[in-house]
């Protein structure tokens, strides 16, 4: 009993939980399973459905309200709640707005002006940044020596999370998209609500093992993710009768529950120690003069709130790669079906699609926490230049699509899919870090609304604008062939290489200032002689 009672109140279980929670919380990145039954019901052309999926961006990046609430009920020696009243608040947003839209493609309810739909969408994917946030943020407390690391798993989990409700669609209401609107309504609110009591902010002091189950929860998501990438390849290959599908859709819930709680179990038993850190780290050999001429100085910064962020240089240039990154990606896994379907894919081909850009959503930003983590530490590089590096590569995966040439959406989707993840988990671990964790979360989803701002940019005044009118001239308002696209992901590949551009002004405004804090944690956290 007491064993059950030291795990129900560990920084291990309130990570178990959180996975659990972002495991289920991604619904607005399976957009791609009912955007047709949506734009069909409803009568949609082309540019309403990408102004409509502008609203869920909005929605699922416009966080601030949620960072708010955190800083008010989570922090600052708050005592009106914790992050479960953050949870709380996503959970009814998921439920009502989710619940509305089902209802309105099912016409259940008159079919509704453009307006309200809009509104219930935005709901529907606010809800994603309450969960985010509660989770991310409290990882970041709990971890803080390795916050990208904590950020990536967390983040990676949320980005999985669209083909964990895939592989629910196929196994329960496979080609029936209106019934996977009502399960997007109950399975995220039920899961939010079972776990979100053990959510909780811990004493942050590190121990020996941090490191050691933080890299096997790593395994385990590189493991889901591993078995989901072979699962649904083999689902788009062969015809699976539907008491196989059962059964390999129950083992995913099974681990996913079984194994976070299984490591969180075995990190609690451990006796805490000190965390020690490598005395050789290259950080260490950094002169002292070089350190204290830099213009940044975290003692400063630790209760940076948003007013004065927003009067930071630093800000404002990764506001503007996120618009670059966040955007161009975004509007990627919008119009995935319409691209698809423009050059030719199965409906099978492009539902895999949707999945398989969750895994490499996925491999994005757990890749790019752990990565940073690493090259931080060991290599005393700077987050902001892998930043750059994966805007670059994004910048190659539109060219990729533009071209058109066969299997390009597979290729392309791998590329963009990567690079989008890891921006996700890069901008909330560099915003921690130059701005402080206490007004993290408000901070952070601030800098989140690149990312409605570049898919509005993109899907409708760029992408929804050219198909339009590419497909101007046809009986069914529908375009074919590369002509419809091509143009659009050359634009966007010139303004992620953009992106790259102002990622590496950011690198080198920010490398001596990531090297002081590196510095000061080490001599934090090394053993006292």
């Amino acid at each position: 009993m007491a064993a059950v009672e030291m795990l129900s109140s560990s920084k291990w279980t309130a990570t178990a939980a959180s996975i659990w929670i972002q495991c289920a919380g991604g619904a607005s990145y399976s957009f791609g399973i009912y955007s047709s039954a949506l734009k069909s019901s409803q009568g949609y052309d082309q540019s309403t459905l990408d102004t409509v999926s502008v609203f869920k961006d909005i929605g699922a990046n416009a966080g601030v309200l949620s960072g708010i609430l955190y800083s008010a009920v989570a922090t600052n020696g708050s005592r009106i709640g914790g992050p479960w009243v953050v949870l709380v608040a996503g959970a009814v947003q998921c439920f009502v707005g989710y619940f509305f839209l089902w209802a309105a493609v099912t016409g259940l309810v008159e079919t509704p002006p453009v307006a309200v739909v809009c509104l219930f969408m935005l709901l529907a994917a606010h809800a994603q940044t309450f969960f985010s946030t509660a989770n991310v943020v409290t990882g970041v407390h709990n971890f803080s020596n390795y916050s990208g690391t904590i950020v990536g798993i967390l983040k990676g989990f949320l980005g999985l999370s669209s083909a964990v409700l895939v592989q629910v669609y196929d196994t329960f209401c496979k080609g029936n998209p209106s019934a996977f609107l009502l399960l997007l309504a109950l399975f995220p609110t039920s899961v939010t609500i079972l776990s979100m009591p053990l959510v909780r902010i811990y004493e942050a002091g590190g121990a020996a093992s941090d490191k050691k189950y933080l890299n096997i929860f790593s395994a385990f998501a590189l493991i889901t993710s591993a078995y989901l990438m072979v699962l649904i390849i083999f689902q788009n290959i062969l015809t699976f009768p539907s008491w196989a599908s059962i059964l390999t859709f129950t083992a995913l819930p099974l681990a996913l529950i079984a194994s976070p709680l299984g490591i969180a179990f075995k990190a609690q038993n451990l006796q805490p120690k000190k965390l020690p850190e490598a005395l050789n780290d290259p950080l260490l050999k950094i002169p002292e003069s070089v350190l204290a001429s830099t213009e940044f100085h975290v003692s400063d910064d630790e209760d940076m709130n948003l007013q004065r962020a927003t009067c930071c240089v630093d800000f404002w240039l990764l506001f503007i790669a996120m618009v670059c990154g966040m955007g161009s990606g975004l509007a990627t896994i919008n119009n995935m079906s319409q691209i698809g379907e423009s050059l030719g894919y199965t409906t099978v081909e492009i539902n895999s699609l949707v999945s398989l850009w969750s895994i490499w959503n996925f491999l994005g930003r757990f890749g790019a926490g752990f990565i940073s983590d690493y090259l931080l530490h060991k290599k005393g590089w700077a987050r902001p230049f892998l930043m750059a590096v994966t805007l670059a590569i994004m910048a190659a995966g539109h060219i990729v699509i533009a071209s058109g040439f066969s299997g390009n959406l597979y290729v392309g989707s791998i590329l963009v899919g990567i690079c989008y993840g890891s921006q996700w988990s890069l901008m909330p671990t560099i915003t921690s870090e130059i701005f402080g964790i206490r007004h993290m979360g408000t901070i952070f989803n601030t800098i989140a609304i690149a990312s409605p701002v570049g898919s509005y940019i993109f899907s409708v005044r760029v992408i929804g604008f050219i198909y339009d009118r590419e497909a101007s001239g046809e009986d069914d308002d529908s375009c074919s062939g590369t002509r419809c696209f091509m143009l659009s992901f050359f634009i966007m590949a010139s303004v992620a290489f953009f992106g790259f551009l102002v990622a590496l002004a950011l690198f080198f405004r920010t490398r001596r200032f990531y090297h002081s804090i590196v510095l000061k944690r080490l001599r934090h956290s090394s053993p006292r002689w």
